[in-house]
């Protein structure tokens, strides 16, 4: 992946270790594990690679090319929201490159703080100082089932399939259905389940988006005895991020094209 030898990456590992006065390796045969001192190097490597992707990215812009705007989310939003909204802003904002980001909630706020992303899409909204956050849309979530279901007790007998939406929704869920099986699944991605009860047979809660070509083929069903569950998405970016016109933009782009209320599947 480096284009080098292996013998030169040890050479620069060892470089590395020399200049801190630290080993970042446990280096045993055939077992080579970072040590506490390299776990604590990670995030700030990772962070360090991001920010010359920037510095690049600004000297670029201050030359007269592109303007560069990055944004993250977490995967189930790029799902949902973003990943449809992509191809349009680009083809109606030439002058923008942009870059997209999958992370988890916690670490896109951490970009955000250390300035190596301009826009994160989140569903839980970070309570952070440093952050200006706005309520972007809600996106509704449907239970869907490969069968038709006249109940949701009848949905979760079988393969259902648990999305991990958030901390409110698990907190509704939870409340909404108190006695439902245990689901044969748990998930971080909407598209992951929606793979798997299309191959399996099943149920899930999903976004529109995510179903609706699915539903018109006969392939999965509504069920409409379920309650429609929403989720607020929010839109953070650092509140000295000087980009804010560019940013607006972008947030307005991604409403612009957004699903309908809940209903749009019954």
């Amino acid at each position: 992946n480096l284009y080098l030898t292996q013998s030169a990456v040890s050479f620069r590992v060892r470089q590395l270790e020399s200049l801190l006065g630290v080993e970042l390796f446990s280096r045993q045969r055939n077992n080579i594990q970072l040590t506490p001192a390299g776990e604590k190097l990670m995030p700030l490597a990772e962070s360090s690679v991001l920010l010359e992707q920037r510095i690049r990215q600004e000297v670029a812009m201050a030359e007269g090319r592109q303007q560069q705007m990055s944004i993250g989310a977490t995967p189930n939003l790029w799902d949902a929201l973003l990943q449809q909204h992509l191809s349009l802003f680009m083809s109606s904002s030439p002058g923008i490159g942009l870059t997209a980001l999958s992370h988890s909630g916690g670490n896109l706020v951490r970009q955000i703080i250390e300035r190596t992303l301009d826009l994160a899409v989140v569903f839980d909204a970070p309570k952070v100082d440093e952050l200006t956050t706005i309520e972007v849309m809600q996106v509704p979530l449907y239970l869907v089932s490969t069968q038709p279901c006249s109940s949701w007790e009848q949905a979760f007998e079988h393969n259902y399939v648990m999305v991990d939406w958030g901390t409110s929704f698990q907190m509704q869920h939870a409340q909404e259905f108190r006695s439902g099986r245990a689901p044969v699944l748990h998930t971080n991605t909407g598209r992951i389940a929606l793979d798997c009860i299309l191959s399996n047979g099943g149920a899930a809660y999903l976004p529109p988006t995510l179903v609706q070509s699915a539903i018109e083929q006969g392939a999965l069903h509504v069920v409409t005895a379920a309650p429609v569950i929403k989720r607020t998405v929010y839109a953070s970016y650092h509140a000295t991020s000087g980009r804010e016109e560019l940013i607006n933009k972008v947030i307005d782009q991604i409403t612009a094209g957004t699903p309908g209320p809940a209903g749009d599947l019954l």
